[in-house]
């Protein structure tokens, strides 16, 4: 409840700044500055990615749809739209980004930090299942999201 509490607040003062934002993004394309323009649309992607596709926060839609390709149409459907403005387009993204998606799932950056009570290990440092920590099983392997494909080796 308390993360919860914590990104509605968060989510309210950030709302008026991304309205901003967008603006702006005509704002620096028009006017010249590409490299700030760019960085604005690929934060917004990483955002469209994670609240519309149930994607990761850290990924594009090119990554994610083309991880997602065999198992959904929205990614086939991404996957060829971006083909026709880039040969391979999502493939090569996701060639770029699949590393990042592993690393972050392997060291389990991803998990709650607001209001999460800390698991008991042994010795000092987080315990398995923290942030930083160990995989919970034996297998070495991060534990996946229940709704997202496993990493790829």
């Amino acid at each position: 409840m308390k993360e919860f509490g914590a990104g509605l607040i968060l989510s309210l003062v950030l709302l008026p700044l991304a309205v901003l934002g967008l603006a702006l993004l005509l704002v620096f394309g028009f006017a010249g500055r590409i490299e700030r323009a760019r960085a604005g649309v690929r934060a917004l992607d990483h955002f469209v990615n994670a609240s519309v596709f149930d994607g990761y926060s850290w990924e594009s839609i090119s990554s994610h749809a083309w991880r997602e390709r065999d198992n959904k149409r929205w990614a086939r459907l991404v996957v060829r739209i971006a083909d026709q403005f880039q040969k391979d387009h999502c493939r090569r993204a996701n060639k770029r980004e699949q590393h990042v998606v592993n690393l972050v799932l392997r060291r389990n950056l991803h998990a709650q930090t607001i209001g999460r009570k800390p698991t008991p290990g042994p010795g000092p440092g987080p315990g398995p299942g923290a942030a930083g920590g160990k995989p919970d099983d034996a297998s070495g392997k991060p534990p996946a999201p229940h709704s997202r494909a496993q990493p790829t080796p």
